[in-house]
């Protein structure tokens, strides 16, 4: 296998910025023709027609829970997390409650998550803790929440943050986690080099956007 092919089924692209338009989803859907990223991931409101388009596709739809702040109430992350399912996505990707993390609400927290997982219907679920906005202390709680809650993953980010993702959170993170769930890293993976660097520090998933993930894949080696 192609190192560009192997890093492909480690990818879940994205267009979760609010300014994307459906002929961003469109180049989203191109890409996946493309190459076999593991996921795709639009907002709520391009979901649906992302997975019209993705229909028989060995890519799979993922959809967005409380993104992208993490403050919206339990009950609306469940409601949302059913109304994604009902649409056809086949993982979700929920943002934490940042706000009652750092507060030390740690129990709050892990019950927000564990409501989600439970109306997930055993669609894996990816908690993110939005690493950026912590401190060491608090991503080992939130790591910690999270696998007691029954997440399949723990993830660093939403994108959405102007500081990136670095190496020393991932490691941070697996050690937090153990072997006990997967980690996948968003935020800041601009070049192959982070990206490999993040994998050998225990990395499973890589969430980036369009653009940028397509020109990693370049840079592995991928045909223009």
């Amino acid at each position: 296998m192609e190192l560009y092919d192997a890093i492909a089924r480690r990818m879940d692209i994205s267009c979760v910025k609010s300014s994307h338009t459906q002929r961003d989803i469109d180049a989203l859907v191109a890409a996946t023709r493309r190459y076999p990223f593991a996921a795709a991931f639009a907002l709520p409101c391009h979901t649906p027609y992302l997975v019209k388009r993705l229909k028989n596709s060995a890519t799979k739809v993922g959809g967005t829970v409380g993104f992208p702040s993490g403050c919206t109430t339990t009950a609306t992350k469940v409601f949302e997390a059913g109304a994604l399912l009902d649409m056809g996505c086949d993982e979700l990707d929920m943002v934490l409650n940042i706000g009652e993390l750092r507060s030390g609400h740690t129990q709050f927290v892990q019950n927000d998550i564990a409501a989600v997982v439970q109306q997930a219907r055993e669609k894996p679920v990816k908690a993110i803790l939005e690493v950026t906005l912590l401190t060491d202390e608090e991503i080992v709680k939130g790591c910690e929440a999270a696998v007691r809650a029954g997440v399949a993953y723990v993830k660093t980010g939403t994108g959405w943050m102007p500081e990136p993702t670095t190496v020393a959170h991932i490691q941070l993170m697996r050690k937090a986690v153990g072997d006990r769930v997967q980690i996948k890293a968003a935020g800041g993976i601009r070049d192959l080099h982070t990206l490999l660097e993040m994998k050998a520090a225990g990395c499973d998933r890589f969430g980036i956007g369009l653009g940028h993930a397509v020109s990693i894949l370049r840079e592995a080696g991928a045909p223009d």
